[in-house]
């Protein structure tokens, strides 16, 4: 790989097969970064994103009620002390605008733009085999070629629509809040139906409550639900954070997932059941994912132990919501609190207690169609305005099976992963040479506070490539044997818990899209601290389970 740094202008290059050591596809926080750091070893990077902006999930999420849900001060990046002293986060768990904002502000100050192709969707990436490379297409037909190719995609990027018959009718506004207008969108008064009770739908809906004439919210699957308890962040917990990033971030380190939160070491029936509810009562009053990730030890791997955590949320949802009935239809019944991603919340709840806010139950009356005017279901015709479809992503292999990947004799990496992915440390994958997946399944980024375990993918491929450029390596691959053994880790490692016996995205289950409904984890459950040692023990031992030729 050559020594020179890429200064040039995207938009002035012209003709074909632009040659490039590394070729990044997507421009978010795992891109973004993946770009810098490429940049300081002077190789030549190219990144190709489909939007006309950086920041990926916060340039497209942009429906209202869109933000963290871990705090603010763990989520942005920690790699320079200068850019964590100059941003200030207003709140302690930051909406879509500001986050978008600060990206920005990121791309600005490392003046990242100018490696990055905007308005650029890759169409197909083939691996040519002769010339040890990666061809990559756009869909406008512009075409590029580097050594390396690194995806950058995201685990959520792929929006779903849902499968109902004449979904285009509508003649009304209809969006879905993946791929939000960047215009705003008013409720005043309209009719709105929202689709969906997922994470996206359960922000969405606390939003729109306040201001639409009359909300339906469209449910088929109820989630348990637990409160953000947002507040702004005064001026003296500003200097606090920043005088305290360090053990901020040693804090995530040191947990399973890379949050502030770290699981209690009790299990839930090892306390009597008067500390049991305390303890339980004090997480639900705190802000952010204790409630989730710092939970009694056990709550994800003994049925007993969930059980008796749902109850105490499913008290607080009959608590909250007035109507008993309405209460039972939220409340979940195919599976326990944890099992699935929890969605944080506002008074979501409270939604429901609002006069001009229905709720529909899609087990009790189904869809039938779209019409131009509404939705038909079963029971009832609804008229709307607005439809906002929150029916979620393709989750961690959607992104990648909208790309034509065509790794070694053609073979095409959909068809390899048609029953589940397979993947040697959730970065490479055996049959597709020089191709790098940051955050892909089976890493433990997919199972993270992102930003924690992006920039521990980033920085090992970085030293991967660096050690490549330093030995004059052509090319690197996983031996079969090495995927084979990592794939059945992640298998082992997820056999215990809860997860697995849930239908959910984690398992690779979305009924909006055809063929996925065959049960594989897509994620890495062992932890970040763990899933880090692996990593640098395989670097350490001159990249263990790799081929370097």
């Amino acid at each position: 790989m050559s020594a020179k740094s890429q200064q040039d202008n995207p938009a002035a290059d012209a003709g074909p097969a632009k040659q490039f050591d590394v070729i990044i596809i997507g421009a978010g926080m795992s891109g973004m970064y993946q770009l810098h750091r490429l940049r300081e070893l002077g190789l030549s990077v190219r990144v190709f994103e489909a939007g006309d902006g950086v920041g990926g999930t916060w340039y497209w999420n942009r429906y209202p009620g869109a933000r963290f849900d871990s705090e603010s001060y763990s989520y942005g990046y920690s790699f320079s002390e200068e850019l964590l002293q100059e941003w200030e986060w207003s709140e302690h768990f930051s909406a879509q605008p500001e986050t978008l904002r600060y990206l920005n502000f990121v791309a600005d100050k490392f003046d990242l733009r100018r490696n990055i192709q905007f308005g650029s969707r890759v169409k197909s990436a083939t691996y040519d085999e002769a010339g040890i490379c990666w061809n990559v297409e756009l869909e406008d037909g512009d075409n590029a070629r580097a050594r390396f190719l690194i995806t950058a995609v995201g685990p959520l990027s792929a929006p779903t629509m849902p499968n109902i018959k004449a979904r285009d009718s509508f003649r009304g506004e209809s969006f879905h809040t993946g791929t939000w207008p960047h215009e705003p969108v008013d409720f005043t008064g309209k009719r709105v139906a929202v689709i969906g009770t997922g994470a996206t739908g359960v922000q969405t809906i606390q939003e729109v409550a306040k201001t639409a004439g009359h909300l339906t919210v469209f449910q088929r699957s109820p989630n348990y639900c637990a409160p953000l308890h947002n507040s702004p962040i005064e001026a003296a917990s500003q200097r606090e954070i920043k005088a305290s990033y360090p053990q901020i971030f040693a804090k995530c380190r040191a947990s399973h997932g890379g949050f502030i939160h770290k699981a209690d070491h009790r299990g839930a029936l090892e306390v009597s059941p008067e500390e049991r509810e305390a303890f339980l009562e004090k997480l639900y009053g705190e802000p952010g994912f204790g409630i989730w990730i710092g939970n009694f030890r056990d709550m994800f791997t003994d049925q007993k132990a969930n059980d008796a955590v749902s109850e105490f949320i499913i008290k607080k949802i009959r608590a909250r919501v007035k109507n008993p009935k309405v209460a039972e239809k939220l409340i979940p019944r195919d599976h326990g609190f944890g099992t699935r991603r929890v969605p944080l919340e506002t008074n979501y709840y409270e939604v429901y207690n609002q006069d001009n806010v229905l709720l529909v139950d899609l087990n009790e009356a189904p869809i039938q169609r779209i019409t131009p005017t509404g939705i038909e279901t079963s029971a009832a015709v609804h008229e709307f305005d607005i439809i906002i479809h929150a029916t979620g992503f393709d989750a961690v292999t959607g992104s990648f099976d909208r790309i034509d990947i065509r790794g070694e004799a053609g073979q095409k990496l959909k068809d390899k992963w048609a029953d589940g992915p397979r993947t040697y440390l959730g970065l490479q994958i055996g049959g597709f040479p020089n191709l790098l997946t940051l955050v892909g399944p089976h890493n433990a980024a997919t199972f993270c506070n992102i930003p924690r375990c992006i920039e521990q993918n980033v920085e090992w491929v970085t030293d991967l490539l660096r050690h490549v450029r330093d030995n004059d390596i052509k090319r690197v691959a996983p031996t079969l044997e090495a995927e084979d053994a990592w794939t059945e880790h992640v298998y082992q490692t997820a056999a215990a818990l809860l997860f697995t016996k849930v239908d959910s995205w984690f398992m690779g289950i979305n009924p909006n899209v055809p063929g996925k409904d065959k049960r594989t984890f897509l994620l890495y459950a062992g932890g970040a601290p763990a899933y880090r040692e692996k990593c640098d023990e395989v670097a350490a031992n001159g990249y263990e389970g790799f081929l370097l030729q």
